[in-house]
């Protein structure tokens, strides 16, 4: 048997022909292909024209221990069956979930990551759950923190889909790791019982975020986030376990099948599309936009959604961080110019003690310098722009500028929409 073995790996390493396996979504000549996982082998064909099953799919799946099967798709359904379902009550943040998962049917991301935040009981996990539901079922659907970023990419090849319940706070190494994940980025290890080979872990995935305070603070993060807030649920207001589930598995079919049909809508119209201004996560934001039509949303509505949403992150950056407050008061009186060691000097009176003792506080000019880099793209916004030169002098001094400029609409170098001066 083992004789056999090696000869058939061999043939099929040196022999066959080297076919790419996908995970859950595929593509192919411009369809994309969905793997329902099921004991048929069944996988959906969505072609511009619609969708369908087939049995002979032009592209190979790989199955993970834990992927559970998605229902048969029905047609005639519509994506409003599934407010019933989620705990959104805001116009703006109903939109952005359906955009989020209309994203995470797609094969290509970037992917934007869904932050659901809300009180205790505002069915936040419930939430993540169902949305999962509809597009990668899991025999684990919600999880905890991954220790580090090398069982995150494991997760990550395992599952079409990533959810971290119940967080306190993201990590500074994980939200990197969340930043890779969303655009597309790997990570290299050693291979193991091996002085010098690697092994290398690439993939690009949806990820939902869900906890009670705001998690994702860092500039980087927020722009690729979709900030949702979840109102408490009233006593009158809610199911059992039992109750919830039933009624979610008997729609979930046509809520599927409409969700694949907007996809056919959005594969029509994607050749045509053409937004004025691109903002960050441009290829998604543009997926949505192809997907108006067929979602019945009026043209351009997903992009005043996007822009409240990017409003919304900003804030959240601005808020979490130490700096904002000393540096828009130190401009206050006109633009400022110094080396950092120079602006450190002038920011540590304006904050308590207690902010200059934390670990997030910088300590040197070198940190403070990096902190306003993050800063930067949160600031412009608000009319405040940060450059970082030298001088002309023979030391060629490092210099930070400061200074308010005019907002003329969306940043083309930051990709951020930009808010008006206030």
């Amino acid at each position: 048997m083992k004789e056999a073995m090696g000869v058939l790996e061999a043939k099929a390493k040196f022999v066959g022909p080297t076919i790419r396996v996908f995970t859950r979504v595929a593509d192919h000549e411009g369809n994309v292909y969905i793997d329902l996982a099921d004991e048929d082998r069944t996988v959906v064909e969505i072609t511009p024209a619609g969708w369908r099953p087939v049995y002979d799919a032009p592209v190979k799946f790989r199955r993970a221990k834990g992927m559970r099967a998605l229902p048969a798709p029905v047609a005639g359904g519509s994506t409003e069956e599934l407010r019933p379902f989620l705990n959104v009550h805001d116009e703006t943040d109903w939109m952005l979930i359906v955009a989020w998962l209309l994203a995470a049917l797609r094969p290509h991301g970037p992917y934007p990551l869904a932050a659901l935040h809300g009180e205790h009981g505002s069915a936040k996990t419930t939430t993540a759950r169902v949305l999962r539901a509809l597009v990668d079922p899991n025999l684990a659907p919600v999880r905890s923190e991954p220790k580090d970023g090398r069982d995150l990419m494991i997760a990550a090849i395992n599952g079409w889909m990533i959810v971290l319940d119940d967080l306190s706070k993201v990590a500074d190494s994980l939200s990197d790791a969340l930043c890779r994940l969303s655009t597309g980025g790997g990570l290299a290890t050693r291979k193991l019982h091996t002085d010098t080979d690697e092994t290398i872990l690439d993939a690009q995935r949806p990820v939902i975020l869900t906890g009670i305070e705001e998690l994702a603070t860092r500039g980087d993060l927020l722009d690729r986030s979709l900030v949702i807030n979840l109102p408490a649920i009233h006593s009158s207001e809610r199911k059992t376990e039992r109750q919830f589930w039933a009624e979610f598995e008997a729609a979930q079919p046509r809520i599927l099948g409409a969700l694949l049909t907007v996809v056919a809508g959005a594969l029509r119209e994607l050749p045509s599309v053409d937004l004025p201004h691109l903002p960050r996560m441009a290829d998604f934001a543009v997926w949505i936009a192809a997907a108006e039509p067929a979602l019945g949303w009026q043209r351009g509505a997903f992009m005043k959604a996007f822009v409240e949403n990017c409003h919304r992150a900003n804030e959240v950056a601005l808020e979490a961080s130490f700096l904002a407050t000393p540096v828009l008061k130190l401009i206050e009186k006109g633009p400022w110019i110094g080396t950092a060691e120079k602006l450190l000097r002038l920011v540590e009176p304006m904050v308590p003690d207690s902010v200059r003792r934390n670990t997030e506080w910088p300590k040197t000019a070198r940190a403070l310098a990096g902190a306003l880099r993050r800063l930067n793209p949160n600031l412009r916004p608000l009319g405040v722009e940060i450059n970082f030169d030298r001088d002309n002098g023979r030391q060629r001094n490092r210099l930070i500028t400061i200074a308010r400029q005019v907002p003329s609409g969306p940043s083309a170098s930051s990709g951020s929409v930009i808010t008006p001066a206030r």
